[in-house]
């Protein structure tokens, strides 16, 4: 007990210091408006100098938003964001997507984070980014070549099998119609394999079983407990939770080929299981290629991005690119939104400081308190779960919001919920 406690004092303290340390930033940003006002504004938008962003997920866009909104109105600076995607995909509610039809509110439209940048100081490429070289960005599909002077690698992670972690389209009439595919699919199976017990695996199996109690859902995983990156305490929650709901757990075990051959899948001890529809929650792997022909020393062979402290590629030739979110090696087992986005804002402010003529002295150390959790189990349980690596602190919640609270993810992002009057735009 005296261990929790300290825990959650620990947690409270980095609360307050986090505090403090948004009100300083906030202090800084004002005193740079005020230091550079006295200098005349930029009349000829052509003439500036581009700080690219390559992705616009949680880190990239958040990024982008502390970059636009602190540069001075007379910086010589514009953000340029490339982004294949038509719309912000919020991965969280995913899962829940994959059984629930509520597919639309996933996408959340992109810009309105942004609201309150100069004019001209952000611009969008819905585009993939073939490479990179030294003072440019190649894109895929145009071959555009876009000048940089800063560059901000936020490419995140993908996943080979696109749901229930991704969602393999880039615009939003594409991935609805992927989840409605899923939801289909996954009513239609009398016997469901899900394969993988992640978070993404166990959310999507245990929602399947509570709004289909009738079907046969069975989970796979190849480790000997599931939610395995986490901490004992949340393991067993997890595994009692699906088995309450009636999930059969089937753990240190693989598919054999990933396809199913007369309703059959074949596991690796050459055990059968009957299989209708099969969902492959298998991981995620880090979108680094494009930076081979730039930095290949600084990419580890898990595809992650070597960088320092202050989140500058670990590359002494590079001081003007930086990473961060999932693409970044920056020490996290579990990496999630809150991570990424103060990556973000540890890049965004180092940015604007070389930027400015300053020094890019900000750093980010992972803190454990960024790792809480909300695992569902079921269309209306949740746990929520934060640990330090020694001590777990977990409990139990009755969800009353069937969509996971999606309305709060898109006022968070500046928009008006599930308001999306233009779905496929350029933004």
């Amino acid at each position: 007990m005296l261990q929790k406690a300290r825990l959650i004092v620990s947690f409270i303290a980095y609360v307050f210091k986090r505090i403090g340390e948004l009100a300083w930033e906030s202090i800084e940003n004002r005193y740079r408006q005020i230091q550079f006002a006295s200098q005349p504004p930029l009349t000829d938008h052509g003439e500036m100098r581009n700080i690219v962003v390559v992705g616009a997920s949680y880190a990239g866009y958040h990024a982008a938003r502390v970059i636009a909104s602190s540069l001075p109105p007379n910086s010589p600076y514009r953000v340029v964001i490339i982004e294949p995607h038509s719309h912000f995909h919020f991965t969280w509610v995913l899962p829940r997507f994959c059984v629930v039809e509520q597919e639309h509110k996933a996408f959340i439209p992109y810009g309105p984070y942004l609201k309150g940048a100069p004019e001209g100081r952000v611009r969008w490429v819905h585009e993939r980014v073939a490479r990179v070289d030294r003072d440019s960005v190649w894109l895929e599909k145009s071959h555009d070549q876009i000048p940089y002077a800063f560059l901000v690698i936020a490419s995140g992670a993908g996943a080979a099998e696109g749901l229930p972690s991704r969602v393999a389209a880039d615009t939003k009439a594409e991935g609805m119609a992927l989840l409605k595919d899923m939801q289909r699919n996954i009513k239609g199976a009398q016997h469901l394999v899900v394969v993988g017990g992640g978070a993404a695996g166990v959310e999507l199996a245990a929602d399947a079983k509570q709004k289909y109690p009738e079907k046969h859902v069975t989970l796979v995983h190849s480790r000997k407990a599931v939610m395995h990156r986490f901490g004992p305490e949340l393991q067993a929650a997890a595994l009692k939770g699906l088995e309450n709901l009636g999930v059969v757990t089937i753990l240190q075990e693989r598919s054999a080929s990933g396809s199913i051959v007369e309703g059959q899948i074949t596991l690796q001890s050459g055990k059968r299981l009957q299989c209708d529809f099969l969902v492959n929650c298998t991981g995620q792997s880090p979108s680094s290629s494009f930076m081979a022909g730039l930095a290949p020393e600084a990419i580890l062979p898990t595809g992650t991005i070597r960088v320092r402290p202050t989140l500058q590629i670990q590359d002494e030739k590079l001081p003007n690119v930086y990473v961060c979110g999932d693409v970044a090696a920056v020490g996290i087992d579990n990496p999630n939104a809150r991570s990424a986005m103060r990556q973000g804002a540890v890049v965004g402010l180092n940015v604007v400081r070389a930027a400015t003529g300053g020094s890019p002295t900000k750093t980010y150390k992972p803190f454990w308190g960024e790792g809480v959790i909300k695992l569902t189990l079921g269309l209306d349980k949740s746990i929520s779960h934060v640990s330090d690596g020694k001590t777990e602190l977990w409990w139990q919640s009755k969800e009353r919001n069937l969509d996971l609270m999606s309305a709060l993810g898109w006022r968070h992002l500046g928009a008006k919920p599930f308001d999306d009057d233009d779905d496929e735009s350029e933004k």
